[in-house]
């Protein structure tokens, strides 16, 4: 039975037993599927992950596309901001060992 297109492991953390994954994302229907747990003491460590999943994301559209990573970048933040002010759907998180977890 197929499964996901999963992304390889990064090469830094093969073979690592400390090593936690923390987050996956699916595109799925149109729409995003994840899994996380919290992982960090503070929130704020959040943000930190997000910028620089965020400056991934713009580097990669530079290399593949016609956006430069500034363009990119600057699309980027500018939905975050959008979707941070009226948010297209809220979604819903169910803890880990409830239905699907």
């Amino acid at each position: 039975m197929a499964g996901p297109k999963e992304q390889p492991l990064p090469p830094d953390v093969i073979a690592r037993e400390d090593a936690v994954e923390i987050l996956r994302v699916f595109v799925l229907d149109g729409g995003l599927s994840m899994a996380f747990q919290r992982a960090f003491e503070e929130p704020d460590m959040w943000g930190l992950l997000l910028v620089d999943l965020a400056r991934h994301a713009a580097r990669a559209y530079a290399r593949e596309s016609e956006y430069t990573e500034e363009e990119a970048l600057d699309r980027i933040l500018e939905m975050f901001q959008a979707e941070i002010e009226r948010p297209t759907d809220l979604g819903t998180t169910t803890p880990r060992g409830q239905k699907g977890h």
